[in-house]
């Protein structure tokens, strides 16, 4: 099965292929359902193409907002663009551009998009006819509906969700962010209000300002917010029931969720095969990134899904950076997300080590003298006390 992982900028996508991924999907700026995510520019191009080379790996594009007559008009208007990127495929919702890139795309794949809800095989084969060489079932697909589409249509591939955020509606349809925000799901810019917390008030008639609140716990009540989907403990169950591509949500998610997510589903399915895998190590990996509630979603029936999440999102490690050059011996540039301090013991992770522990290492500001801290959007180094490699990911543990 293939490992497809997420891929909001370029940082993560080269951290997707290092940590395990055979593929990954990216946006397109103005034309993806996550437009909040950095996306991608002509900028990039030879860093992308450069990056797919040294891994031999695959990249799918999303083009899967629904587009209005403008958006089609910028599709064919943004065609060379497009063109330049080393997409193997391209993910799509909206029937609408179809034509538009089988004319001008006619070697490249086209994957129909979750958006989309292909729910059964009757579906799927009329997809197949427009031309279409996977499906990325909706979410809300039972393993037993999945193994009687793959019998119904073999030759399409099929590609399933297996961690991460759920949708409270049928991917796509929810108006919530619209109505409350302004800002619509179906064009990639959902502001997530399923997962907001929320209070319940009682309203006396006579007395309309005033409402009388419904207290059921401090920070309110999350009661729209699905719990996340956790299927790496059945990975043979979807290799049974036909499933080709195995998605991890996230791309407005950050690079140590990739890495960590994608890093414990390569182990995963090498376990398949391989019954020495230490998965036990890998699997609590999963808790050390911030998640809500795991479940099991649609696979094995509504029941696990059903009861929305009563906590609020939990995590046990910080993420506190990146190891980028080595400048001098045992001493590292960094990309710095939060504030590394001598008084706080870190770890490193990478992709050929589970964890490395560093209690002895030492800060450095831009002119290389000690200090006790250093923060985001600082020029800093760091002095290890181990060796270490570029890429390596830096965390500490939540007291």
């Amino acid at each position: 099965m293939e490992l497809l992982s997420p891929a909001g900028n370029y940082d993560k996508l080269e951290a997707a292929f290092a940590y395990g991924a055979d593929a990954a999907y990216m946006g397109m700026q103005n034309f993806s359902l996550r437009t909040r995510a950095d996306n991608f520019d002509l900028s990039e191009i030879n860093k992308i193409i450069e990056l797919k080379k040294k891994f031999n790996t695959k990249i799918y594009c999303a083009l899967n907002i629904f587009f209005h007559e403008d958006e089609l008009d910028m599709l064919e208007e943004k065609i060379d663009a497009i063109r330049a990127f080393p997409f193997d495929a391209f993910i799509v919702s909206d029937l609408g551009t179809v034509d538009i890139l089988q004319k001008y795309f006619p070697d490249r794949e086209l994957h129909l998009s979750t958006q989309a809800n292909c729910l059964n095989g009757n579906s799927v084969k009329i997809y197949k006819k427009l031309g279409f060489k996977r499906i990325i079932l909706g979410r809300e697909t039972p393993l037993t509906d999945i193994r009687r589409i793959k019998d119904a249509c073999p030759e399409m591939e099929i590609e399933a969700f297996v961690h991460g955020a759920m949708c409270m509606a049928y991917s796509g349809r929810c108006f919530l962010s619209s109505h409350l925000t302004g800002r619509s799901a179906n064009q990639g810019d959902c502001a997530h209000t399923c997962r907001w917390n929320y209070r319940l008030a009682l309203q006396e008639t006579e007395r309309p300002d005033l409402y009388y609140p419904i207290l059921q716990e401090d920070k309110g009540l999350t009661i729209l917010s699905s719990k996340d989907l956790c299927m790496i403990d059945h990975l043979k169950d979807l290799k049974d029931a036909g499933v080709d591509s195995l998605k991890i949500e996230g791309r407005m998610k950050s690079i140590y969720y990739v890495a960590t997510i994608t890093r414990a589903y390569r182990k995963a399915i090498e376990a398949l095969d391989d019954s020495s895998v230490d998965m036990s190590f890998y699997r609590k990996e999963l808790d050390n990134v911030s998640h809500r509630e795991f479940s099991t979603g649609f696979f094995y029936g509504h029941g696990p899904i059903d009861v929305p999440s009563k906590a609020g999102y939990e995590r046990t490690y910080q993420f506190l950076g990146i190891l980028k050059e080595e400048v001098k011996p045992n001493i590292w540039s960094l990309d710095i997300k939060n504030q590394i301090s001598i008084d706080k013991p870190i770890e490193y992770m990478g992709p050929d080590i589970k964890m490395i522990s560093d209690n002895n290492f030492k800060v450095l500001d831009k002119d290389f003298k000690e200090v006790e801290h250093i923060d985001h959007c600082q020029t800093a180094y760091i002095q290890t006390s181990i060796p270490v490699k570029s890429g390596w990911i830096i965390r500490s543990k939540i007291i």
